[in-house]
């Protein structure tokens, strides 16, 4: 598909580009191509050399890790993410399959001019090691969330950040099917059940993907939400939130 106009300054408007000058950008999109993938469509394998930085413009993203029979969802992205940045950056082969949930048109930009431009452009090195440092305590929220939570406070936490992006109301719709939810908060979809039913004695009732808060506060004090471990600031904007947690694009590494 051709560049359009508008297409390029969204991606110039990431806090990845927001700071470099034209001739950068320019050099940084002169070989980028945007393309339509059908919903389904697997964008790369785990343990591919990435030649690419995608650019989700339209459309879902699901991230993926495997091992052995073992599958994880590692996060869902929406426009406008870039991913597998980290692995662009070091030329190194990518540690997560990408998948397309839905019809999505990514662009993507040469892995290969990002990195020659980095070297001679220091606000582009600079903003993409302030990227990959949001990316790193992301994932050190995360990791903290799931080893020292509970099934059943990280299932609570879930929902209160999922209430601060829906408005605060006492009615929440889960984002995405239940298996999805499972694997974000490191839970099989049996240990997701038997949980939703530990729940239901705070006063939250589910039925299908909506979720009814009868006691939202006594929920709020079982999750104890921290600071250093929950992204309160963003929660409450209803930025995109997911596994691997940021603290300020949307921007994933691997």
């Amino acid at each position: 598909m051709p560049l359009r106009t508008a297409d390029l300054e969204r991606v110039q408007a990431l806090p990845l580009f927001a700071g470099v000058s034209d001739e950068t950008f320019r050099a940084v999109t002169a070989g980028a191509f945007l393309q339509r993938f059908p919903a389904g469509t697997t964008l790369l394998m785990e343990g591919d050399m990435v030649d690419f930085l995608y650019v989700l413009l339209d459309g879902t993203v699901q991230l993926e890790g495997s091992w052995r029979d073992r599958e994880t969802v590692l996060a869902v992205l929406r426009p406008v993410s870039t991913f597998i940045l980290a692995a662009v950056v070091l030329d190194a082969e990518a540690l997560m399959s990408a998948q397309t949930l839905e019809r999505s048109d990514i662009l993507m930009l040469s892995g290969e001019a990002l990195r020659r431009e980095m070297n001679t452009d220091a606000r582009l090195a600079i903003a993409v090691a302030e990227e990959l440092s949001g990316c790193y305590l992301g994932v050190v929220r995360s990791l903290k969330n799931q080893k020292l939570r509970g099934g059943v406070e990280r299932l609570a936490s879930y929902l209160m950040a999922q209430r601060a992006r829906q408005g605060g109301g006492d009615t929440v719709i889960l984002p995405y099917e239940k298996r999805v939810v499972a694997s974000l908060l490191g839970m099989t979809p049996e240990n997701l059940s038997r949980t939703w039913t530990m729940l239901a004695d705070y006063g939250a009732h589910v039925n299908g993907r909506e979720v009814t808060l009868a006691r939202p506060a006594v929920i709020e004090r079982l999750a104890k939400p921290d600071p250093l471990m929950d992204n309160l600031a963003d929660d409450a904007r209803g930025q995109t939130v997911t596994a691997l947690r940021r603290t300020g694009s949307r921007t994933r590494g691997d």
